[in-house]
């Protein structure tokens, strides 16, 4: 069963508005009708938890021969996310679609570890490439994950040797280090460059509360690495054969492969700009830049949950041609490529 202190934190997430535990649904709460349904799944538990950010990459996944329903329950639906109950390859797994970015990733993720008997989180999706040595197609498995979304913004006439205004204090820091605007030039006059006033956004780390700490005792969080033993096992199915083509006419120039790389990316932007995509190759050394992974895996991190996130390229962000994004044609044979490697892995998973 979930443990109790999942179950007290969702007191506070979701039965807000539930008096003793007799009053009818109030927004936000779980129906009673819900909760034993909950209970009752929990029951058969516990499951490894499938999370996928939007139904154009979790539709092959529901149409895969490996995927079995549950036909008695196959589903709940609770705060506008629905949890399917299933196995893949024999394993007990609940599938659940978060919507777009870091916060529905984050939200739902901690909805399915509060209420579900869940011993483990495979995430996974399609996203963009910062490694021009990879191809499309490709399904990366990274070892760390970060959100590079969360900025200090500096001041105009303030530099690198200048204190942030709420670093003293802790809350802020200039250890990771900086995205500097003031390298591109957003005007000129009469020929000549003018300073950029935006200057340079510092990246930070993300506040984190773990369930066995103490309550509003925060630590930090920039990296945030994979499970041990799921990363080890992940190298059990790089040889596994991928699609490689959409169609007859439409194939890639090699065979896509599954790659364990260093490290991964995420923040509330879809980028498609070549710029900034070999900074954050050159910054970070990412792979994969997606809008969900960091925020599970800060959400598992918190909870201590095991957790590996598979992300297949479908674009060289800010690559390719300046008409389309490459997504737009390879992107069902890279959100295919990651539900295979998806399936394999949890073959692999203990019962």
């Amino acid at each position: 069963m979930a443990s109790p202190l999942r179950m007290a934190m969702l007191v506070g997430l979701l039965a807000l508005g539930v008096v003793a535990g007799m009053v009818k649904t109030a927004d936000g709460a779980v129906p009673r009708s819900s909760m034993a349904k909950i209970r009752r799944m929990n029951s058969r538990g516990p499951y490894i938890g499938v999370i996928v950010p939007n139904s154009f990459e979790m539709s092959p996944l529901l149409q895969s021969p490996s995927f079995r329903p549950d036909l008695n329950s196959p589903y709940v639906d609770i705060s506008g996310r629905r949890f399917r109950f299933g196995k893949i390859e024999n394993k007990k797994v609940i599938i659940v679609m978060t919507g777009l970015s870091m916060l529905n990733a984050g939200i739902t993720t901690e909805l399915l570890l509060a209420l579900f008997d869940v011993k483990g989180v495979v995430h996974y999706g399609i996203a963009g490439n910062a490694n021009p040595l990879l191809q499309i197609g490709d399904v990366t498995i990274p070892q760390y994950w970060a959100h590079t979304g969360l900025w200090n913004w500096q001041r105009f006439g303030d530099g690198p040797d200048d204190e942030l205004a709420f670093e003293s204090s802790g809350d802020d820091t200039r250890e990771i280090g900086y995205l500097e605007f003031a390298k591109y030039n957003n005007a000129s006059r009469q020929g000549k460059g003018m300073e950029n006033f935006l200057n340079r956004v510092w990246f930070q780390r993300e506040e984190v509360f773990p369930i066995d700490g103490v309550p509003e005792v925060r630590q930090h969080a920039f990296w945030v690495p994979v499970d041990k033993s799921y990363y080890r096992l992940s190298t059990k199915i790089t040889d596994l054969k991928l699609g490689a083509c959409v169609n007859s006419s439409t194939c890639l120039p090699r065979a896509p492969r599954v790659l364990r790389v260093e490290r991964g990316v995420s923040a509330n932007v879809f980028v498609d700009n070549k710029a900034y995509r070999e900074f954050l190759s050159s910054k970070f050394n990412a792979t994969p830049v997606d809008m969900e992974s960091a925020g599970v895996a800060l959400v598992c991190r918190q909870l201590h949950t095991p957790f590996i996130a598979f992300r297949s390229l479908s674009d060289l962000a800010g690559g390719g041609s300046s008409l389309s994004n490459e997504a737009s044609i390879f992107g069902s044979l890279a959100a295919q490529n990651a539900v295979d490697a998806v399936v394999k892995f949890i073959s692999l998973l203990a019962s």
